[in-house]
């Protein structure tokens, strides 16, 4: 059965955000006096947010250092939100293609709203999706289902009819737990020590347009086959 609804997590599966987050952690590394790092520090542990940026920035501080410290991290951020963010490479034409099908689509991310709608905006993609779901939107943020189950209740389908797709275990957790689908995709932010063959996803794919397959949204071309998960 072709889902209804397609769910997309933001950083690290519809936008490369890496490059603006690191940007936020290295200019306060260097107003205290410290060298930047390199992005390749940062990529791998995006998608775990601001405090994970903390921890790559300040290991030598205490959590409740970097805690208090998490504030002025995320105001940078916010002052520079989009300013080396992009869509991946496919994704444009990968939602072009669900909305010519008729399929409604939107994002639920862990990143604070007020983050994320400007993020979307830049994107140019707020009055396309359909809803968008933030860290604190609700009192529970992934792995917790509930962000999903409201998704599916503003976009009108049952969780079993949309389709999950994300680049984090705890995507993977949230979307079995919601009951839904759900697609781990190998273009985002993975970090090391956790392979994505291991986080039990329907299917795993290696590029946005390979979800075409997975949607059965055939073009007139071959569709590039989705990789079993």
């Amino acid at each position: 059965m072709k889902p209804r609804a397609v769910l997309f997590d933001l950083d690290g599966t519809l936008a490369d955000t890496a490059a603006d987050l690191c940007g936020a952690a290295n200019r306060m590394r260097e107003a205290q006096g410290q060298a930047a790092l390199p992005l390749s520090e940062f990529r791998p542990w995006v998608s775990r947010g601001g405090r994970a940026m903390l921890d790559i920035a300040f290991p030598d501080r205490s959590a409740a250092q970097r805690e208090i410290m998490l504030p002025e991290f995320l105001q940078n951020y916010a002052e520079h939100v989009a300013d080396q963010t992009r869509l991946f490479d496919g994704i444009a034409e990968l939602l072009s293609a669900i909305e010519q099908a008729g399929l409604r689509w939107g994002i639920v991310t862990n990143k604070p709203i007020a983050l994320a709608g400007p993020v979307v905006a830049a994107l140019g993609l707020s009055e396309r999706s359909g809803v968008l779901i933030g860290g604190d939107s609700l009192p529970e943020r992934k792995p917790h289902p509930l962000p999903l189950l409201e998704a599916c209740r503003q976009l009108e389908v049952a969780p079993h009819e949309a389709i999950y797709v994300g680049d984090d275990r705890r995507d993977v957790e949230a979307a079995r737990a919601a009951g839904m689908p759900v697609v781990g995709v190998r273009w985002g932010y993975l970090p090391p020590g956790d392979p994505i063959d291991s986080w039990g996803a329907d299917r795993l794919i290696n590029a946005p347009l390979d979800l075409l397959a997975v949607l059965q949204l055939m073009r007139s071309e071959p569709p590039v086959a989705a990789s079993l998960g």
